[in-house]
């Protein structure tokens, strides 16, 4: 391990990767799944599954040109009460195939920022949720804020409506990485919201970081994570960003010369994970961190760990109904995403009285179920025994083309397991895409279609 360099790492290890926030990853969505399809699913559900809920709100004040998510401005409250209408329309349909009462464990509000939603459009949502659903006592209840951008009374707000968790984006401090990002934020206003909220009742607290921002440097990373910790959240994420103008077209408007090199990117992810260990955080899988007392941190303890589209977590429930434009939810059978265009969403939703917005999907195969296991194992717990998860499956190719891995000191492998040391942690990507048969077969279409390996996922590192 001692004689390979970062730079020998990158050439190895470069390219483009998927996050594996889920497996199949959404690049093997196909229009092949529709709203029949999903229907059928839904009212297949087991009688007693409990769910979880997720809610888009693909609206923002201002956009960020760093920001990759299916967002717009939306300026007239009208608009955006007509959405909070659509979600809890949209509600009614999903809970007429599964049915009432069914126990609620997780609701989350992302974005966008949810908090563009009107105080009585979030007040409905809420009550319906609470008509249609039993929500379990121990619910964690989480929206997503812009601390550049929270109503005066909305973490009042938040508190009377029983929410226990605020997520924060941040990003960075640093003056001239904000002016490239198009997003100017004080650590003044991103306190204030924590105190506010605190105050509110709302004791869960996480922010968002990235690094390989435009500018950023491995010392502005560093004050900015150590700033950032002082205010003692109790999660952090700690993403790369993913540069994809061929994707989003305000990433155009960043200077590519301003963007820091895969061992930049790695030097900046190394100093923040420095300092947010020395402030007494546990690293979380690739990209997380959470302090010792935290359900997230004792849940990587305790092997319990779950990722989803929304990231690492604690929700162990197998049923994920998310709503709203975009949205994607988690079934047993599939994957499901909504319509992307708001327009398109509420248009779908006005022409049909029942029928759920579904744009595409994924069905899983018994092969995509046991994959999808054992990347999630190697992503959360940084290891995977494959004769635990494996039911036996023949792992040897797998197997073979992780030794190099090993060689170089990104993996251990002891028989059937393998392990993702401290040194490889960066590369676990690398490690889960070993296992992914549908992105080999991606490629593969692609390269017979003369097209070369499709960009469709960010930078590895």
């Amino acid at each position: 391990m001692g004689a390979v360099s970062v730079s020998d790492l990158i050439s190895r290890y470069g390219g483009n990767l998927p996050r594996y926030t889920s497996y199949p990853t959404a690049a093997s969505f196909t229009e092949a799944v529709g709203p029949q399809q999903v229907a059928g699913w839904l009212k297949a559900l087991p009688e007693n599954e409990p769910v979880s809920l997720y809610f888009h709100v693909p609206f923002c004040d201002e956009l960020c040109r760093f920001c990759g998510c299916n967002t717009s401005v939306m300026r007239h409250e009208d608009g955006r009460l007509a959405y909070g209408d659509l979600l809890r329309e949209e509600m009614r349909r999903i809970v007429a195939l599964v049915g009432e009462q069914r126990t609620v464990r997780h609701v989350q509000f992302g974005g966008g920022t949810p908090t563009t939603l009107p105080p009585h459009a979030l007040r409905q949502i809420m009550r319906s949720i609470r008509t249609f659903f039993q929500v379990d006592p121990q619910a964690e209840l989480a929206m997503e804020l812009d601390p550049r951008h929270v109503p005066q009374d909305y973490p009042a707000l938040l508190g009377d409506l029983g929410f226990t968790r605020i997520s924060l984006g941040v990003q960075d401090l640093e003056p001239r990485v904000q002016e490239a990002c198009g997003r100017h934020q004080s650590f003044e206003q991103t306190e204030a919201s924590i105190q506010a909220a605190r105050a509110a009742g709302v004791s869960g607290v996480n922010i968002d970081l990235i690094y390989g921002l435009p500018y950023q440097t491995v010392e502005s990373v560093g004050e900015t994570a150590l700033k950032i910790a002082s205010l003692r959240p109790d999660r952090l994420a700690v993403f790369g960003y993913a540069h994809v103008p061929w994707k989003q077209k305000r990433q155009r408007l960043i200077p590519e010369a301003s963007l820091p090199k895969s061992d930049e990117r790695l030097a900046q992810r190394a100093e923040i994970d420095r300092v947010l260990q020395a402030q007494g955080y546990q690293p979380i899988g690739l990209d997380h961190y959470a302090l010792p007392e935290d359900g997230l941190a004792q849940a990587a303890q305790a092997g319990t760990l779950h990722r989803n589209f929304q990231g690492y977590t604690t929700d162990s429930c197998p049923v994920l109904l998310g709503m709203g434009a975009s949205a994607i939810s988690m079934l047993p059978a599939g994957f499901v995403q909504n319509i992307t265009s708001v327009a398109a969403y509420a248009r779908a939703m006005a022409e049909s009285a029942d029928s759920l917005p579904v744009a595409r999907g994924v069905a899983f195969t018994e092969d995509d179920k046991l994959r999808g296991a054992i990347i999630e194992r190697i992503m959360c717990d940084m290891a995977v025994d494959l004769a635990d998860v494996g039911q036996g499956q023949d792992f040897s190719e797998e197997l073979a083309q992780l030794h190099p891995f090993e060689q170089d000191g990104l993996v251990k492998i002891e028989g059937q397991k393998i392990s993702v040391t401290m040194f490889g942690r960066p590369f676990v990507r690398h490690v889960a895409a070993v296992f992914d048969t549908r992105r080999r077969a991606l490629q593969q279409q692609a390269q017979g279609a003369g097209q070369g390996a499709s960009p469709q996922f960010s930078a590895a590192l």
